[in-house]
């Protein structure tokens, strides 16, 4: 056969030379190639999938077909093998069989991927010189340590000073590597966490601290301690043991900040906590008996579980009347089993209708702790039956409102026993 000008292929279904790219390109996305590189693999030489004409073609549509071997001919990087086809009139002639890549290398040119197949070797050489351990993390992810190429020199260099000083108790701010700083080491923290695993023994890892927000736990750094808002709404409770808080008539109660340490020794002759999600409501709620109010921290009440006391307390939560307010009160049950919604309800939701808003993305998983007229609510929300995407956030409340519904409350008085998380 000879070579010449292709025309137009009358089927599509025969593997071309963008078939060939695109299964080369799956592997690549799939960091295959890449991994191939770290250690020895079965990956290559690798046959590529090979769809040729059938006998029948290759006599009916003789053209065709010799245009198509000559685009599969003519694809670099490629070794294409051949087999003889016996036409009757046309005689013996060659045809594709199969068709491979040789090498990564190869792989990488027939892509566009010369220079990440350069960089990632050049991390391989590096991280087998300063951290053998982490070659597997670049075998099982390769692409992502591509990402990272600018910033992995530092990265090894942070693991290789945490072996030198496993849980060193010193804030981030302290470590001393040059040229890191602890905002890149905060900006990395998932990948870090990734990479320590694997080179720092099971001694020098807090396993029972998990997720990023908990890395200077996981690894034994100091961590800032975690602040708690209140305001203690009855003037005849000192929240620092003095003779009594002497605050001028209809002065507010000041605004105080713990840290959670400090915040769980407390001893109040407190009867009822209020949290609630806006600053200003937590800033102008009403002067309460024997109670104090918070300020809540959206999904975050971690730092409230230490204060045992608080489950001897009633306790009232105040968030919005939307999907996620709902989520919130769910998530604080979790920990405190006897927490009280407050303004949480469909009368509270209709007697401000003009004042509705909208949710942006609603949540729609189930809440299991949601009481029945909760429960009830929170589905009416999620499927949208009221209005899409209905929300009415809590600083919409009037104040007379909520003085009405302070007063409505039962007297407080302290638990007995401690309450239980509901499971």
């Amino acid at each position: 056969m000879t070579e010449g000008k292709a025309p137009r292929m009358a089927r599509i279904d025969w593997t071309r030379p963008a078939d060939l790219r695109a299964q080369v390109q799956k592997l690549w996305d799939r960091g295959e190639w890449l991994a191939a590189l770290v250690a020895d693999a079965p990956l290559l030489p690798k046959r590529l999938l090979l769809k040729g004409p059938a006998s029948a073609e290759m006599a009916d549509r003789f053209d065709d077909v010799r245009a198509w071997i000559a685009e599969l001919r003519a694809l670099p990087y490629c070794r294409v093998e051949m087999r003889e086809f016996r036409h009757r009139l046309l005689g013996a002639n060659a045809v594709p069989r199969e068709v491979w890549i040789d090498t990564v290398e190869d792989a990488a040119a027939l892509i566009g991927k010369r220079r990440d197949v350069a960089r990632f070797t050049a991390l391989i050489e590096l991280t087998g010189r300063r951290q053998p351990k982490l070659l597997e993390w670049l075998a099982k992810r390769p692409l992502r340590a591509l990402e990272l190429a600018d910033a992995w020199e530092r990265l090894l260099e942070i693991a290789a000073w945490l072996e030198r000083h496993p849980r060193p108790g010193v804030y981030l701010r302290q470590v001393d590597i040059p040229g890191v700083h602890s905002k890149f080491i905060e900006a990395h923290r998932g990948v870090l966490m990734e990479l320590l695993d694997l080179v720092l023994p099971p001694g020098a890892i807090d396993q029972a601290a998990c997720g990023a927000s908990q890395f200077a736990r996981r690894y034994g750094f100091l961590d800032k301690p975690v602040r708690i808002r209140l305001r203690v709404l009855d003037p005849e409770i000192n929240l620092f043991g003095c003779a009594r808080n002497r605050q001028a008539p209809g002065s507010l109660a000041p605004d105080i900040t713990l840290d959670a340490e400090s915040f769980a020794g407390l001893d109040l002759p407190v009867a009822r906590v209020f949290i609630t999600e806006n600053e200003i409501n937590f800033l102008a709620f009403p002067r309460v008996e024997n109670s104090l109010v918070i300020f809540g921290a959206g999904y975050g009440f971690e730092m409230l579980a230490r204060a045992e006391w608080l489950s001897r307390c009633r306790m009232h939560y105040w968030g919005d009347i939307d999907t996620h307010g709902f989520a919130i009160l769910d998530q604080l049950r979790g920990r405190f089993g006897h927490v009280e919604s407050f303004l949480m309800d469909r009368k509270t939701l209709l007697a401000f209708e003009p004042l509705w808003g909208e949710e942006g993305k609603q949540t729609v998983r189930d809440l299991p702790r949601l009481n029945v007229e909760e429960a009830a609510l929170y589905d009416d929300l999620r499927d949208n039956r009221i209005r899409e995407n209905l929300r009415l956030e809590q600083e919409r409340i009037g104040f007379g409102h909520v003085q009405s519904a302070l007063s409505a409350l039962e007297p407080a008085h302290v638990f007995d026993e401690v309450a239980q998380p509901i499971d």
